[in-house]
């Protein structure tokens, strides 16, 4: 399926390793240019160097999106220096912090991001013509797939879906649709469930064991719907969050 991709100017932050960098390499090789961050230049020039020998177009920065002014300056000159602003793919976490101050920085990583990515992003994306925000969530926002205490993490999580349609649904009218992808467990070298089978695998067997397709998912299977929402294909999903959990989530989504 040809989704439209080429010569659509992108913006992913977090995109130095795991699902933001996937989600990079994908928008490139569907014909994007893309303007991508991290907090450590030499982890975002990694990735920047490896695309452009790709014959990608990319724009790198080390930026701290917990820092509003500077996450507000990254996405004003990547639209300058792509040209313009086609898609913007919110990727930030904190991830599932621990203690008295998880709260805070929840709300610093997960949620205030995406809001300023949205407030940032939406005049390039009108003086484009419209376009797409895609922001990642994850199931914990809206199931509690497994016993677990309260936390930041999920809670956060949930309140990025609601923004995201909340946003889409007041943005849709100028050609911007706002919609969310929620991974259930996703697996890769170094990353979080990769560590969790190495440490605590009668963990990582219990949460396994509860996906329906036998497996946990692949950063392509991520990055694939992040395309999809991302392209023109899905021009009519509005507010829309897009679940990629192999089934793991028995909820029905009326």
């Amino acid at each position: 399926m040809d989704l439209g991709l080429t010569g659509k100017r992108a913006l992913v932050t977090g995109a130095s390793r795991g699902i933001g960098r996937a989600v990079a390499e994908r928008l490139v090789e569907e014909g994007a240019s893309v303007a991508i961050c991290s907090r450590t230049k030499e982890s975002v020039e990694e990735v920047a160097d490896k695309l452009r020998a790709g014959g990608g177009v990319v724009v790198s920065r080390a930026v701290d999106v917990t820092d509003a002014d500077s996450l507000r300056s990254f996405i004003d000159d990547a639209a300058e220096e792509l040209g313009g602003l086609d898609i913007v793919v919110s990727n930030v976490s904190a991830g599932s912090v621990k203690g008295p101050d998880q709260w805070q920085a929840s709300l610093d990583a997960d949620l205030m991001p995406f809001v300023h990515s949205i407030d940032a992003a939406t005049p390039h994306l009108k003086a484009a013509g419209g376009g797409s925000i895609v922001a990642i969530s994850s199931t914990f926002g809206f199931d509690n797939v497994w016993p677990s205490s309260p936390n930041s993490y999920g809670a956060f999580k949930a309140a990025v879906l609601r923004h995201a349609s909340a946003s889409g649904h007041a943005l849709a009218g100028e050609g911007i649709r706002v919609n969310t992808i929620s991974p259930g467990p996703i697996e890769f070298e170094n990353g979080d469930w990769d560590n969790m089978k190495a440490k605590r695998p009668e963990v990582y067997d219990r949460v396994r064991s509860s996906i329906p397709v036998g497996r946990m998912g692949t950063l392509d299977e991520i990055s694939a719907a992040v395309a999809f929402l991302a392209s023109p294909v899905s021009a009519f999903c509005v507010g829309a969050n897009l679940v990629v959990d192999g089934g793991m989530t028995v909820r029905v989504q009326f």
